[in-house]
């Protein structure tokens, strides 16, 4: 009997660490998505997520986890009325609850709007918020970059002062730090919390990471050209630029270069030379930037005006050159040859 009594509390005791050891840390929710973050260790453990209206079940959500993070999911649209709301998050290891946590809120009716997200949408750079405000308000943002559902980096920014009326909303362009795989699907997903009216506003939207980079100045001349490159996205850009030139509607020459390889506003300038002066006449250049997978990103024409250089004929240094005209060098030695026959009288 002694010996069943300590098997018991050992596995009383093991429960307990299970469940200290893994928890529900945060959960919030609205009609339209949610997020929780699951602390210290949760590998094997099962994550159900459940939208509820007066205590009637009208969504589920479920995820394997391997590990602690945080996780977003997005609930399907429905025709939603006015009332009460919940969402209940348990987290289970081999059917067992160890951890639960709900969040309410209330959906319609009229309330007092401290601020309102005009737009947003989130893209290979980052994420773009229009946010304005009736008066100037004091919030918390968390940037959330995800894949696959889970959270690869978040980023809190705290006390941030919007100050943007109706009619000047304030922009926010927050970037990615990471850098992103090119055609992997990505989420972006942003909440805002006014804390002294306990008012909250997320948004998240889905993505395919693409590179992006654009032309932002050229140059031209007789003897080559040059263009620069800045880019525009988290994914390396890893293209290439191309020079073509053409008189009279006619290709006489094309140069291509590759570009080094760019991330969001880096920028640098790639220099082509022709293979020998141009001739006079009027040329039209075209300078296209490729991406890796051949796509054209940007495309700037410009014109050359190709000048005859003037040519010097005489072979004789400029320094060596008489600056007195010859007649009166001839008349200034006469001058002299008189002087001289004069002293002699």
């Amino acid at each position: 009997m002694r010996t069943c009594t300590l098997w018991f509390l050992f596995a009383l005791a093991a429960l307990i660490g299970t469940v200290q050891s893994q928890e529900i840390a945060d959960l919030y929710s609205s009609l339209e998505s949610a997020d929780v973050t699951i602390n210290k260790d949760a590998a094997g453990c099962v994550l159900q997520m459940q939208l509820l209206s007066d205590g009637k079940v009208l969504q589920t959500r479920s995820l394997a986890l391997e590990g602690p993070g945080t996780w977003a999911i997005s609930w399907s649209p429905f025709e939603a009325e006015e009332g009460p709301y919940s969402v209940c998050a348990r987290l289970s290891k081999n059917s067992t609850v160890i951890s639960k946590r709900c969040y309410d809120f209330h959906y319609g009716g009229i309330s007092a709007i401290r601020f309102d997200v005009r737009d947003f949408y989130a893209d290979s750079r980052g994420m773009h918020l229009s946010i304005s405000d009736s008066d100037p308000t004091i919030v918390d943002i968390d940037y959330m970059l995800l894949s696959g559902g889970k959270a690869i980096y978040v980023d809190k920014e705290r006390a941030v002062s919007i100050s943007g009326g109706f009619a000047t909303p304030f922009q926010v362009n927050y970037a990615w730090k990471q850098i992103l795989e090119k055609g992997k699907e990505y989420e972006g997903r942003v909440k805002i919390v006014e804390l002294n009216h306990n008012q909250t506003r997320a948004f998240m939207n889905s993505f395919v990471a693409r590179e992006d980079a654009r032309i932002s100045d050229t140059y031209q001349d007789e003897t080559g050209a040059s263009a620069t490159v800045v880019g525009n996205s988290r994914v390396p850009f890893e293209g290439m630029l191309s020079f073509l030139l053409s008189q009279n509607g006619t290709r006489i020459g094309a140069v291509e270069k590759r570009t080094p390889v760019l991330l969001t506003d880096d920028d640098e300038t790639v220099e082509v030379s022709w293979n020998k002066t141009l001739a006079p006449g009027v040329y039209r250049l075209r300078t296209e930037l490729i991406g890796g997978d051949g796509e054209i990103k940007d495309v700037e024409e410009n014109v050359i005006e190709a000048k005859v250089i003037a040519k010097i004929n005489s072979t004789e240094p400029e320094s060596q050159k008489s600056p007195m005209p010859a007649g009166l060098a001839a008349a200034a030695l006469i001058v002299c040859a008189l002087l001289v026959r004069k002293k002699k009288r």
